[in-house]
């Protein structure tokens, strides 16, 4: 990754911390670390002032960190992250510094605060979340790979559906196909078959496929560190005419998001008009989670598409539409798609068919 899109997430974070009035914030969400200095690892720290960068671990991230961060002052020691910073005194009485609110235990802030007690701490809410929602050339060639991925593993497993064959089979080749070809899964492949598919986050069981089964495969690769999402849900056997009518209502719906989605429209509006179209034709209380999230270095992130949601969608946010219905006992339908916002719409990543697949 070019140390150019580094400095420029830490320009971004600089001028974000200034309008809110602070010196500095210290970055301790993993996540957070990864997407602001480029480092994988599972224990480390960054602290970012208005002229300086750190960036803090232990003894067994020295070479790792060392390839990876190339846009910080390494400190590398033994002992907790706090007692480093505050060992090689990189922090100034009176400065006015904001932590991860959202990511800091109470034990946590206390250690800093007995640490620092002439510093001025803040308690900060989302802020890199938000930051990291407007996503950079590098994250949206990273994401599209992942969809791409997705889309033709996606293709390679429909032959395995048949009568017989059990969720977790299709499961575990998931699994194997995005491991071979990608970062791996971006999360547990849910594959969930008849009655099982009223469960949005079903865990894929010994259940076989039966004639009759809608089938609702909600799995995707990550690329790179960043996460696709997907869902389609073909069908075995003879398709009825209440499996024709409700598949039929989640693309309109699904379509009616695409359509809707651009910069400017709220996140309430976007899950209102998916809402709306399963609620007009008597299905909406049998939709029961959300539109869609945003994706990056984490399956969900920000922004969050629902009637609690107080965002807006921005260029080049990537986010999900997930309309469904679920039927307890006799299964569900959600048809999936990540897009990324543009000014005056949307570029639908995933190419594969939203047309109801039969299989025979």
């Amino acid at each position: 990754m070019s140390h150019d899109i580094f400095l420029s997430r830490l320009d971004n974070l600089r001028k974000t911390l200034a309008n809110k009035g602070l010196d500095g914030i210290l970055i301790t969400n993993l996540t957070s670390v990864r997407y602001i200095s480029g480092f994988t690892g599972s224990a480390g720290s960054c602290l970012i002032t208005e002229d300086k960068s750190y960036f803090i671990s232990d003894g067994r991230y020295d070479v790792q960190s060392e390839k990876q961060v190339n846009n910080m002052i390494r400190y590398i020691d033994f002992g907790n992250h706090i007692s480093i910073i505050e060992k090689n005194k990189l922090i100034k009485d009176g400065q006015n510094l904001a932590f991860e609110g959202d990511h800091t235990s109470f034990s946590q802030y206390k250690a800093i605060t007995d640490s620092f007690p002439d510093v001025e701490w803040k308690s900060t809410s989302m802020l890199m979340e938000n930051l990291q929602a407007v996503k950079d050339e590098y994250e949206l060639s990273a994401i599209r790979t992942a969809v791409e991925i997705t889309d033709v593993i996606y293709e390679e497993i429909l032959p395995m559906l048949k009568p017989g064959i059990t969720e977790k089979e299709v499961a575990n080749q998931l699994v194997l196909r995005y491991r071979q070809e990608s970062d791996g899964e971006a999360y547990n492949p849910i594959v969930a078959g008849g009655e099982n598919g009223a469960l949005p986050h079903a865990v894929p069981s010994d259940r076989p496929f039966k004639d009759g089964d809608f089938i609702v495969i909600d799995a995707a690769a990550k690329y790179q560190g960043y996460h696709a999402d997907m869902t389609r849900t073909p069908l075995i056997g003879k398709p009825s005419d209440r499996h024709y009518e409700i598949y039929e209502i989640v693309k309109g719906s699904q379509q009616a998001g695409c359509d809707a989605a651009k910069a400017g429209v709220s996140c309430k509006e976007m899950d209102t008009i998916t809402r709306d179209y399963i609620t007009q034709r008597g299905y909406g209380d049998f939709y029961n989670h959300g539109t869609g999230h945003g994706l990056g270095l984490e399956i969900h992130t920000e922004p969050r598409m629902s009637q609690l949601s107080t965002q807006t969608l921005n260029k080049n946010n990537v986010v999900t539409i997930e309309p469904g219905i679920y039927l307890p006992g006799w299964g569900g339908v959600r048809i999936e798609d990540d897009i990324i916002i543009k000014k005056d719409g949307c570029e639908i990543l995933n190419k594969t068919s939203k047309e109801l697949v039969v299989l025979n």
